[in-house]
């Protein structure tokens, strides 16, 4: 007879690498990325428990935020990413930590790809970061 098929059960959030992943978006916020996520994709794929994802306005600012990524985790951790693509076009730079990837991207290649709807079904986390003060 064969064994019932169970539902695995969801598994606890690691620590550690939900602090890699903060200090990722930390990272970027420090060169203003805009709309940064975060998507917990653990459960649901096997090439990392995280992708840090956002966006940077021009070529420019799009290879800033990716060295911000990575001097500051060199820096703090002592991590350099295990791979990186797309430094030199500028208009999307990946960053792979092994257990996070960062996806920095410029608006209109963001808006094509659209990375947060195909791992919709991880959970989604919007870094709220440092905003201007509003104006008074």
């Amino acid at each position: 007879m064969a064994e019932p098929l169970l539902q695995p059960s969801a598994t606890p959030r690691d620590p550690q690498t939900e602090a890699l992943a903060m200090l990722v978006a930390e990272a970027c916020d420090d060169r203003k990325a805009v709309d940064i996520r975060l998507i917990r994709v653990d459960e649901v794929s096997s090439l990392a428990d995280w992708f840090v994802i956002c966006s940077g306005l021009s070529d420019v600012q799009v290879r800033a935020i990716a060295r911000s990524v990575e001097e500051k985790l060199e820096e703090t951790l002592g991590r350099l990413p295990l791979r990186r693509e797309g430094q030199a076009e500028g208009r999307w730079v990946l960053l792979d930590y092994g257990e996070v990837i960062v996806h920095v991207l410029t608006p209109a290649e963001r808006s094509y790809y659209d990375l947060e709807s195909f791992w919709g079904h991880g959970e989604q986390v919007p870094y709220l970061g440092s905003d201007p003060a509003p104006a008074v």
